[in-house]
Formats: C-alpha cells, sequence, structure tokens
C-alpha cells in the first residue's frame, strides 16, 4: 500500500455517467499550509493548480512543436532576400541561364522568395522525376499567373486548366481528336501547300536576304489556321489576318513572360501596377474578334446546307453541341482551345525551325549529312514528302540535337503542388511555382559530353525521343502536363527543315557572322533573327512550284 498523502478526493459522482470527478482535499494538513502561504501572497490554491497547469501545457505544446520541426524536413537551400521583396531585385531577365548559375551554389533543389510567393527551381533529372513523375499527381496543377488566366478566357484552356474532368476533356480532345495521327495525316495537304508557298518566294528572292523566322511564323501561322477553319480565308483577307496573328502572338507571349507584381504580391493585384493585365485584355479583344468571325461563318455556312469542310473548328463547334457529354465543351472552352493553337503552336514550332537553321548552318558538315541523306531518300528530281520523312534518321537526329541545346520552353510550364510534399529531401510547400530547369539538364556535362556542342551524332545511338519517360533529355516535359501537339510540331519541323534544306543551299549575308545566341520568354527565342540567302539547288523549276 503507499504511504504518500493524499491529497486529493472525490467531489461528485455523476450516475448518469458513471464518472467521479476529483478535487482538492482542502482538510489534509500539508495543503492547508500551502494555501496558508499562498495567501500572504494575494492568491489561493486554485488559482496556483490552474496557472501550474496552463504552464504545463504550453510546454507540452512547444515541445511537440520542436519534435514536429525536427522530424520534418527542411525548405531548400537559396540566396538570401530582402524583407517584403525577398529575391525580386536579384533576378536576372535570362531567367534559364541565372537559374542555372544558382543550381552550381545551392544545389539541385533550390529556393526562392518572391514577394509572397515561394518560387522552387529542379535542376537534376533526379529531382525532376520526383516532380513530373512520382509526384505527377500532386504537381500536375498550373500556378497560373494573371497574364496567363486574362490570355485564356480565365484559364479554360488545356495549358492553364486545374487537373480534374474539365482538364481531361480538353486534353482527350486535342490528343485523340484534333492532335492524333490520323487526323494529321487527313491534313497533310494544307500543311504541303503552304510549305510550297513559301519555297516559291525562297525562290523568287534567290541571291537575296530573307527573314526565315519571320517567314517560319507565317508558314506555320498560316498551316494551323487553315487546320482550324481552312476554306473561311481566302486570298488579301487571308493574309491580312496572318500578319494580324502574328503581332498578337509576339506581344502575348512577351507579357506572358514579364514579371508581374500583381502574381507576387495578391493584395496589389487589383491595381495592376504594370499594367499587364489591361495589355492582354486588349490583346485578347483583338483574337476574341476574330474568333467570333470564324465561328459565325462557320455557323452560317452550317445553316446553309453545310461547307463542305472538315477542320478543326468544325469539329469544335459539333462537340460543343453534344448534350449527352458528362463534361460538356462551352463556347469560352471552344475559343481557349483555339487560343491555345494558335499561340502554342506558332512560337514554338517556328523558333525550333530558326534555332536548328541557324545551328545547321553554323556546322558545314552537318548540313552535307542531311543533304546526301536527303539526295539518298528524296532524290535529285523529286520534291520532299512526309512520307519520305521516317527513312531520314540523320534529320531526326538534328531535330532531338537542336531541341536538347534550344528547349522551346527552357523552365516548362510552372507546376504547383496541390499539397505539400518532398523533392530532392526538401519540404516543397503547397502553393509553391515550380519551375523545372530543362535547359540546364540539357546542357549539364554530367550527363552529355561536350553539353555545348551542337552534334546530332549523339542521337543516332540513343533511342533518346519525346515521350518524357528519360529525365536527361525530355524537351517537351513529362506526365499528365506533357505538351499535346508533339506530334504535330515533329511534322512541322521534320518537313519544314527536309524542304528547305534539300532546295537551297544556304549562307549569310557577306560580312555577317552567325549569332546562335538566346533571348529568355516562355517560349525560347532567338535574340537575333536569322537572316539567310537561299540558292536554289536544282534547275528543274518545277522542283519550285
Amino acid at each position: 500500500m503507499s504511504t504518500s498523502p493524499i491529497y486529493w478526493e472525490v467531489s461528485h459522482v455523476s450516475r448518469a455517467h458513471s464518472s467521479v470527478i476529483l478535487a482538492p482535499n482542502m482538510s489534509h494538513p500539508f495543503l492547508q499550509d500551502v494555501q496558508s502561504s499562498l495567501s500572504l501572497h494575494g492568491l489561493s490554491l486554485p488559482h496556483l493548480l490552474l496557472l501550474l497547469s496552463s504552464i504545463f501545457a504550453i510546454s507540452y505544446w512547444a515541445w511537440l512543436r520542436l519534435a514536429q520541426k525536427k522530424t520534418s524536413l527542411p525548405l531548400p537551400p537559396g540566396p538570401a532576400g530582402l524583407p517584403l521583396v525577398g529575391n525580386l531585385p536579384f533576378l536576372n531577365p535570362e531567367l534559364h541561364t541565372y537559374f542555372a548559375a544558382l543550381a552550381r551554389t545551392y544545389g539541385p533543389v533550390l529556393k526562392l522568395q518572391l514577394g509572397k510567393k515561394l518560387g522552387i527551381v529542379v535542376t537534376s533529372p533526379a529531382t525532376a522525376r520526383e516532380v513530373l513523375k512520382d509526384n505527377d499527381v500532386t504537381f500536375a496543377n498550373r500556378d497560373v499567373p494573371i497574364a496567363g488566366r486574362t490570355a485564356t478566357y480565365g484559364g479554360y484552356d488545356i495549358v492553364w486548366t486545374p487537373y480534374g474532368p474539365e482538364w481531361r476533356m480538353l486534353r482527350k480532345v486535342c490528343v485523340l481528336k484534333m492532335l492524333s495521327n490520323h487526323t494529321l495525316d487527313s491534313v497533310y495537304e494544307l500543311r504541303r501547300s503552304e510549305v510550297r508557298k513559301v519555297v516559291g518566294y525562297f525562290r523568287s528572292q534567290a541571291g537575296s536576304p530573307v527573314n526565315v523566322g519571320e517567314l517560319m511564323f507565317l508558314t506555320v501561322l498560316n498551316v494551323i489556321t487553315s487546320m482550324l477553319w481552312g476554306g473561311t480565308l481566302q486570298g488579301e483577307e487571308r493574309e491580312r489576318v496572318g500578319a494580324d496573328f502574328r503581332q498578337v502572338v509576339s506581344d502575348m507571349t512577351e507579357l506572358l513572360a514579364k514579371p508581374n507584381i500583381s502574381d507576387f504580391y495578391p493584395s496589389l493585384a487589383r491595381f495592376d501596377l504594370q499594367g499587364i493585365e489591361r495589355q492582354m485584355k486588349g490583346l485578347v479583344k483583338r483574337f476574341d474578334g476574330i474568333f467570333e468571325k470564324m465561328i459565325q461563318q462557320r455557323l452560317k455556312m452550317e445553316r446553309e446546307g453545310g461547307s463542305g469542310c472538315q477542320d478543326f473548328l468544325q469539329f469544335l463547334l459539333k462537340l460543343k453541341d453534344e448534350e449527352d457529354a458528362k463534361t460538356p465543351l462551352t463556347m469560352t472552352g471552344l475559343k481557349a482551345l483555339l487560343m491555345d493553337m494558335v499561340v502554342g503552336g506558332t512560337d514554338t514550332s517556328s523558333n525550333t525551325v530558326e534555332f536548328a537553321m541557324a545551328e545547321i548552318m553554323n556546322k558545314p558538315s552537318v548540313l552535307r549529312s542531311i543533304q546526301n541523306e536527303l539526295e539518298i531518300v528524296v532524290g535529285k528530281d523529286n520534291i520532299v514528302e512526309e512520307s519520305h520523312i521516317p527513312r531520314l534518321p540523320y534529320l531526326h537526329a538534328v531535330m532531338k540535337e537542336s531541341l536538347r541545346l534550344h528547349p522551346a520552353l527552357p523552365l516548362l510550364v510552372p507546376h504547383c503542388p496541390s499539397a505539400t510534399c518532398t523533392v530532392g529531401g526538401y519540404t516543397v510547400p503547397k502553393g509553391s511555382r515550380v519551375f523545372v530547369n530543362v535547359w540546364a539538364i540539357h546542357r549539364d556535362p554530367s550527363i552529355w559530353s561536350d553539353p555545348l556542342e551542337f552534334n546530332p551524332e549523339r542521337f543516332l545511338h540513343d533511342e533518346g525521343d519525346y515521350s518524357g519517360n528519360d529525365f536527361n533529355y525530355f524537351p517537351f516535359g513529362s506526365g499528365r502536363r506533357i505538351c499535346a501537339g508533339i506530334a504535330m510540331a515533329e511534322r512541322m519541323v521534320l518537313y519544314s527543315l527536309a524542304t528547305f534544306l534539300h532546295s537551297f543551299d544556304w549562307k549569310l549575308p557577306e560580312g555577317e557572322k552567325m549569332d546562335i545566341r538566346e533571348q529568355f520568354g516562355i517560349v525560347l527565342k532567338k535574340k537575333k533573327s536569322l537572316v539567310a540567302i537561299p540558292s536554289p539547288r536544282f534547275s528543274d523549276p518545277r522542283l519550285y512550284e
């Protein structure tokens, strides 16, 4: 039996709950002595017990927090910032190279405080795999900038829509219906017609400088708009719309790349201090007017007995009218998809062709290898067709190598974790803006030999593809958010390169040197447009019709 003094007594028994409530036994001599002592200081024993209980509870809570902090992983390392603004004042406009330099100091996962937003930069195959594959669902959402949301009717497109039923519907429409191999095969004549037009123009300008990037942009734009609503625009009207689109797309991609105070300080968003939202609304309005015109033309043609055309706009309008769809396509979603096709498909493909042409011209041995392969497969008395492309392995290697050095989206599209998770041994908080620096991974000397050298041969003996399964090489991204337009881009780039290099020799204007410097943006661009002189390789004029 215990000999300890009994300081507590039963004060109440609840019959309903059979519970016993204990209270201090105030008749015990020890407690009476304590109470007398406390009274001298104006305190009572119940007050003391309450104070001690509070101290114990607070101490226990603090201990739990400390224990939890010790067991949870820290945030990634990163450069010190300033109060309120963090690292914003120190950002270099060339973000892909700036982030790569920081990674050499702070490692493959680092953090940047961007105002109120936490930025996480991932710069290794292992950590990219954790983001894009191991935690694919968690990172399947986007950190949508105000410029992106404004550009796509509130973020209702395939790029910015949150992961879920609506996104899966849009993805299915794009990949299985609009951009499938079957559909792309069916509109080959549209691509062929546009590429042959630019070949004719190059021949008419033989011996004179031409802006390759500008002409390639217009060619890709015409292909895409022909696929979207072919047959509704002809002649001068079509050229005018094409020129208008080019300027609008250029302005939109520039706004998307600008750091926006409204993104980093949400409480200031309503003021639109830099005017980015206002400017983007103006550009979208110009696009919307064109979209509305095309839609109304198509609906009118349908009411009058059918247009006879089979294009993407016709397909989307029919899909929109399906009443039994589980996730219906709205008119807003339809326009947002048109925006994706026009903006997302033009700059990326035309810039890839421009970079590839510049790298090829800068290395005559590569140009000779391409032309030798083309002469064997296509012949000197024939024009290139898409059916020749699968038999041109060296040309495929050239495209892969160009995308290794100059990925179209150097930081991909920023991801945003839907829950706090771990990457590379560090905590990545929910809601962070996560950049995957594919540009830096593609130039990592621990992965690639002579990483800055343009060497297509490295892909002749490598099975590297665009599937996103190899995290040493994933120019189109990986996981659920991998680019939906890979098949379209591959066909457009390879067919254009094959045609231009088979039909012409190319050189720079007298006294010019090749400049392959890059300009950062959401889409990577050549800092200085490629201006080159075409010279016909064949005497038969039919090969240039």
